[in-house]
């Protein structure tokens, strides 16, 4: 039997439906919204969690669709046989009965303020495109200069700040309802303002669109609002007494965002893989909304998807790279040794207590590390395992790190970014010292360097081997091999120069059990470096003198032997 195809990187509901992807039914969202009743309704969850689906799904319910012409086009095929269709005729009372505007800030990424003011400008002017056919209606006549230069991005910067209100009192015009607004990916733009240094310009511009939209319009029916980070109201929320947060926190809507134990096990069942469960929940599972256990959806369909190719493919980070990376990235510019060992803690499997606060603006971020745990926290990087009021009344919480996907992450991702920050320093004295086999100073200067990364207690050679090769690459006239065949084994490392007038240098790391254990183990390895002949490729190559450092490590203790 055919399976359906998986909808790796498909977020719109219609094309999801009508090309026959397997789809998860999360249509009784759509009932919970319409019983509470949310005027704005803003829903924060980490990247990649299925908002823009979720977004797309609204839009197809609710939406009176038209095409070019005004002609009315029924969307309501798109849900049968989903759950919502069993909802009753209170909530499909609703179904394809407003005008929406849906509108992505998603494309607001960009390098400058005017690039991202002009791509969500695009975006506005593209929904405008959409519902041209409303300026039949002779009671727009009036309006219809305006529409038609937003539309074609020729009206002034000011007709932008409250386009979305203006098409909204159009559309009601038209349709004699009021409007539902969908804005998706709200934050993208403020938080890549802040990052490229333009933050206050790009807040003034969404605090005017939401303002205008969100809390003086008339026209508006509700809104739903998704990003990853509830940021403060006070920075773009002004005065909207009207506004819903749901965040991760929040019980409500909670297993509608990513899968569910009994979504993975259905997937698994559907694509006859029952015993790749424990595999997927292993590395995907996890997040705690409100109170559902969730999975990690597009991690999840894309390892299912690389299954039906090839049943025994290894598990991987998927989500690696679709996170804020770049404000992470200051967590390690910023770390002390406090922090270093917090994310040791983490690596281990253990938990940390932090204080947890929802309101956050992103000129906040770096104010204290506790921010950064909060952001890192709301974006997936942590899970909950519980929280608490403290004396004062501060939400405390227990994290820790959800899944294998996630550890991946910091341990490759996270543990590369500090030792590029353990390159950028002068490494001189330690180049020197290995060349003038000075094996206290080399020891001295290793250790020092370790200090400044992560490790963690189920460290291998491998661990070391990586750091060690990536802070010996920069030894000018010096090239760096690792684990090359030679003799009869397998040394660690070949340090050698570009002319053979000068000595090479073999390098062979052992794993101590104890402080006392180090020099024992380094003299191991000096003399498995003789036993194995591992320098016998360098000789071969040409070189005359090969210098060989046996060395240990205990945590982040090391011991160097050198011998001629």
């Amino acid at each position: 039997m055919k399976h359906r195809p998986l909808p790796v990187g498909v977020d719109n509901f219609k094309e999801l439906i009508t090309k026959g992807y397997y789809f998860i039914d999360k249509t009784l969202f759509i009932q919970e919204l319409l019983s509470q009743k949310g005027k704005v309704n803003l829903f924060t969850r980490p990247r990649r969690f299925g908002k823009t689906l979720n977004i797309s799904m609204f839009q197809y319910f609710f939406e009176d669709a038209r095409d070019s012409n005004g002609n009315k086009i029924d969307n309501r095929y798109l849900f049968d046989g989903l759950h919502i269709m069993q909802a009753g005729t209170d909530y499909l009372s609703h179904m394809g009965q407003y005008p929406v505007i849906n509108l992505s800030l998603k494309s607001g990424k960009q390098p400058d303020f005017e690039m991202a003011y002009t791509m969500i400008k695009r975006q506005i002017a593209n929904e405008y495109a959409r519902h041209m056919f409303i300026l039949q209606n002779q009671e727009l006549s009036e309006k219809k200069e305006r529409y038609l230069a937003i539309m074609r991005e020729t009206a002034g910067r000011s007709e932008y700040n409250d386009s979305l209100q203006f098409l909204s009192q159009c559309l009601e015009i038209y349709y004699g309802r009021k409007t539902i607004i969908l804005i998706d990916e709200y934050d993208v733009p403020l938080e890549n303002a802040f990052i490229r240094g333009f933050y206050e310009e790009m807040t003034d511009f969404i605090r005017s669109l939401f303002e205008s939209a969100l809390k003086t319009n008339s026209s508006l029916e509700f809104a739903i609002i998704t990003g990853c980070l509830r940021i403060s109201k006070e920075s773009i929320f002004t005065g909207l007494n009207n506004l819903k947060i749901i965040s991760i926190l929040n019980e409500k809507y909670d297993e509608y965002f990513g899968f569910t134990e009994k979504d993975v096990q259905q997937i698994c069942a559907d694509y006859h893989m029952p015993q790749k469960y424990d595999i997927i929940r292993e590395w995907y599972n996890g997040y705690i909304f409100g109170n559902a256990n969730v999975y990690n959806p597009w991690s999840v369909i894309q390892f299912v998807d690389d299954l039906t190719t090839n049943i025994n493919r290894l598990p991987t980070s998927y989500w690696a790279n679709t996170s804020s990376n770049s404000i992470v990235r200051r967590l390690i510019d910023m770390a002390d040794e406090d922090t270093k060992k917090e994310i040791e803690t983490l690596i281990e499997g253990k938990t940390l207590i932090k204080p947890i606060h929802e309101d956050i603006t992103y000129d906040e971020i770096y104010q204290t590390m506790d921010n950064l745990w909060n952001f890192m926290f709301f974006t997936g990087y942590f899970r909950k395992v519980q929280n608490w009021l403290d004396d004062s009344d501060n939400q405390m919480m227990e994290l820790a790190i959800p899944n294998r996907e996630v550890k991946y992450i910091f341990r490759r991702k996270i543990l590369s970014w500090f030792n590029e920050k353990v390159k950028e320093k002068d490494r001189t004295r330690l180049f020197q010292a290995l060349t003038e086999c000075d094996a206290g100073t080399v020891e001295e200067e290793i250790t020092q360097m370790l200090l400044e990364t992560i490790s963690f207690n189920d460290a291998y050679e491998s661990f070391y081997h990586g750091f060690l090769a990536g802070i010996f690459s920069g030894m000018k006239g010096y090239t760096v091999k690792s684990n090359r065949e030679s003799g009869h084994g397998r040394s660690d490392l070949f340090i050698a120069p570009v002319t053979r007038r000068k000595a090479a240098f073999v390098l062979e790391f052992k794993i101590a059990d104890s402080i006392r254990a180090l020099e024992p183990k380094a003299k191991e390895a000096i003399q498995q470096i003789k036993d194995r002949k591992y320098m016998q490729e360098l000789y071969d190559d040409g070189y005359e003198t090969v210098h060989k450092y046996g060395m240990a490590f205990f945590g982040k203790d090391c011991h160097v032997v050198w011998e001629e």
